[in-house]
């Protein structure tokens, strides 16, 4: 019979990643916003004292010089984050979701090309 430990030890945290996918959109998206104030956008996996993180997108407008929103996967959703108070905003079943309610330039239920 097996104990308590070993159920603990077998534990996976679900998490999901940035695919190829999710980057040919993001630049898509970047582009089509740039008339919209939309100015710059990184997938990074360091956070600001260059330690590893958990990877995530951040987007820069140019309302500021900081980056403005940071967009993380969590479970099986994207958090979509007010960089600037650092105040999560909402979570969205996609990442093409979470870029739309930034700036609507994509047709909503636009997805990337697989």
């Amino acid at each position: 019979m097996m104990d308590q430990r070993d159920f603990t030890n077998k534990v996976v945290s679900l998490r999901q990643g940035f695919l190829p996918r999710h980057r040919e959109y993001l630049m898509r998206w970047l582009q089509a916003g740039a008339c919209m104030g939309l100015c710059d956008a990184d997938i990074t996996s360091h956070n600001e004292h260059d330690e590893p993180d958990i990877e995530h997108v951040l987007v820069w407008v140019r309302e500021n010089a900081n980056p403005a929103y940071m967009i993380r996967p969590e479970g099986m959703g994207w958090v979509l984050i007010d960089q600037i108070r650092n105040h999560p905003l909402a979570t969205y079943r996609s990442f093409e979701a979470a870029l739309h309610a930034i700036r609507p330039v994509l047709s909503c239920g636009a997805t990337a090309a697989a």
